[in-house]
């Protein structure tokens, strides 16, 4: 019914492209609105019945949005670990319930009975793999098994030193970007464009590289399907968030050294006189530089090759062959893409409506390329069994989130030029400082709880309800066995 779906892509390119240069250029006017932490100066707003606070909800605010992401990741990744020890079962059983109890009676629709057939013979394909797999393991001779090691071995000190490549670039770009854009040399738009965004240029060649190198290198490891896909996505997971760690570092190694001089407001004012809003920026365009790779990615690589593919009869094409849909790989950008919402939201407060609308159009943009561009892995994917692993490394990302936030919260100190906290040293003072205003109730109770003997207590009491729960799963375990062993009897 859609002859040219692609053409909605080519819409949202263009839209894009057609962006005023200063959503791109933010040493503009950009910098002096709602977007970043320096606009907001306003200690406080007097009301008629109550005074708010805009520095103590500034920062309530940021430890709120990151305990709210905790409780939820965590509420999702319980649900999806019982679903795994639910699934965890024997792969005889997983076949017999596959094959006589995996069809749906209620299927009606013909095209929705091709759909189950076709999920219940890719969840069979997977299963068989994984078994050949398994055997081929077992099977292996003492050489095979040193071999491999030693392989193993090579390529991993060969990843280490990717790695390592990658984030010494990042740290030079990040340097040289820094000092370029403190200079204000300026030659034209295009090159003040490049200068500005070098570093997060340079991590997303680093991300684009490195995943089709890992995947390469895969290959030569001789490793389970399963392992294979969590191995791979965690040395991208460790790229990417460890790139995100790279570039904050050499932010603030540059932000808190002052040369021969000692830092009088303990970070360099002379060349960041709103560091805080330097930071937001450096987020800012890490955002906006992924939603155009992804684009450009999708028009300009994914959508030629499957018009060469299809079009041209050459051995090229026939060996190239049309793109695959890498659930892994878009998963690992969605984690990526959050957690840089999740550091950049203190320093740039609408960061997280602009990654809404990002990934509302990303959302589209993958679900044309999927239907019109790509086509299905070779490899077997389990994504149900997966569901657990990927919020895992989605509470990694909330984890190096919170790092860089508390440090630059607790320990260096606020701007005294701009953002809501230019009378105290550092933002984390509000709290204290309004907690001693409060009546001498109140404010004997907050003590209380953040006492250490408040804090010792609540952590026995935790330690206790954890063996608590650790026994009561043993036990359900121990149930569980003796009623498969029922069940293999009855059998």
């Amino acid at each position: 019914s859609q002859p040219f779906p692609e053409l909605y892509i080519w819409v949202v390119l263009i839209n894009c492209l057609t962006f005023s240069p200063h959503f791109l250029h933010l040493q503009g006017f950009l910098e002096q609105t709602y977007l970043f932490y320096g606009f907001y100066k306003v200690d406080k707003i007097h009301f008629p019945n109550f005074t708010y606070n805009v520095p103590l909800a500034y920062l309530l605010v940021t430890v709120a949005y990151l305990f709210l992401s905790l409780i939820w990741i965590v509420k999702r990744s319980a649900t999806g670990f019982k679903r795994n020890l639910v699934q965890d079962e024997d792969r005889f059983q997983s076949f017999c319930n596959k094959i006589f109890a995996g069809w749906d009676f209620c299927i009606t629709n013909e095209n929705a009975a091709r759909l189950k057939r076709s999920s219940l013979l890719y969840e069979l394909k997977t299963d068989l793999e994984e078994e050949r797999i398994k055997q081929k393991i077992a099977d292996r001779t003492r050489k095979e098994k040193c071999r491999i090691y030693v392989l193993r071995l090579v390529l991993n000190l060969f990843v280490i030193g990717v790695l390592a490549g990658c984030f010494y670039s990042i740290y030079v770009a990040t340097i040289v970007s820094q000092e370029l854009t403190s200079v204000g040399f300026q030659e034209n738009f295009i090159m003040d464009l490049i200068y500005e965004y070098l570093p997060s240029i340079v991590i997303t060649l680093a991300n684009f590289i490195t995943p089709l190198l890992f995947s390469v290198i895969i290959n030569f490891e001789d490793y389970s399907p399963a392992f294979e896909i969590r191995f791979t996505l965690m040395r991208c997971v460790f790229m990417r968030l460890t790139s995100i760690g790279v570039l904050l570092f050499s932010l603030w190694s540059q932000i808190t050294e002052c040369g021969e001089e000692s830092c009088i407001c303990g970070y360099n004012h002379k060349l960041y006189s709103c560091w805080e809003t330097r930071v937001g920026q450096e987020m800012y365009k890490l955002t906006v530089f992924d939603f155009i790779i992804i684009v450009a990615v999708t028009i300009f690589v994914e959508f030629p090759r499957k018009l060469i593919v299809k079009h041209c009869d050459c051995g090229l094409a026939k060996w190239w062959g049309q793109q695959e849909f890498a659930i892994p790989q878009n998963v690992l950008e969605i984690v990526y893409g959050q957690t840089i919402c999740w550091i950049g939201t203190f320093y740039c407060p609408l960061l997280p409506a602009i990654c809404t609308i990002k990934y509302f159009f990303i959302f589209y943009i993958k679900k044309v390329s999927l239907i019109n561009n790509c086509r299905p892995a070779t490899r077997p994917f389990r994504a149900s069994s997966s569901n657990f692993f990927f919020l895992g490394v989605l509470l990694i990302g909330l984890a190096l989130a919170c790092v860089p936030v508390s440090v630059s919260v607790a320990q260096i100190n606020c701007s005294q030029a701009c953002g809501p906290f230019v009378n105290y040293n550092t933002s984390w003072e509000v709290l204290p400082t309004t907690v001693s205003q409060l009546p001498y109730g109140v404010k004997t109770f907050l003590f209380a709880l953040s006492s250490e003997a408040f804090a010792v207590s609540f952590f026995v009491i935790t330690c206790l309800a954890m063996f608590y729960v650790i026994a009561l799963a043993g036990a359900h375990k121990r149930v569980i066995n003796q009623l498969r062993e029922q069940l293999a009897m009855v059998g």
